[in-house]
């Protein structure tokens, strides 16, 4: 039985690495924000001060999803917070925080194993 070779690692660009190196911070810094809260609003800006950098590379959708996961954690947190005083609020807040912690390892994977976020 013969073994088969392994494949040839893809190199990437150094456009690429510095998209993908951008990306991790502002990843890092949204994780770090479900904990200290405003570690979240510096990813974002982070993400959307880079994300032009990143127009042209695999990675360019992770800056999307974590503006988007941002933005949709917010108004659903709002939402949330205004419901707080009936108890389903809670729930709600639960749920965003939950939510935004699978998009955020979600992206975390994909993006550690060089692939885009879809």
């Amino acid at each position: 039985m013969s073994q088969q070779p392994p494949e040839p690692y893809q190199s990437m660009s150094s456009y690429d690495e510095s998209a993908k190196t951008h990306a991790l911070i502002a990843y890092g810094l949204m994780v770090a924000g479900l904990f200290t809260g405003i570690c979240f609003v510096i990813g974002l800006v982070w993400a959307m001060l880079k994300k032009d950098d990143a127009r042209d590379s695999v990675f360019f959708d992770h800056y999307q999803n974590i503006i988007s996961t941002f933005l949709w954690a917010l108004g659903l947190w709002i939402i949330g917070s205004i419901l707080a005083w009936v108890f389903f609020g809670w729930f709600i807040l639960l749920g965003v925080w939950l939510w935004a912690i699978y998009r955020l390892l979600k992206g975390l994977a994909r993006i550690t194993a060089n692939q885009s976020y879809r």
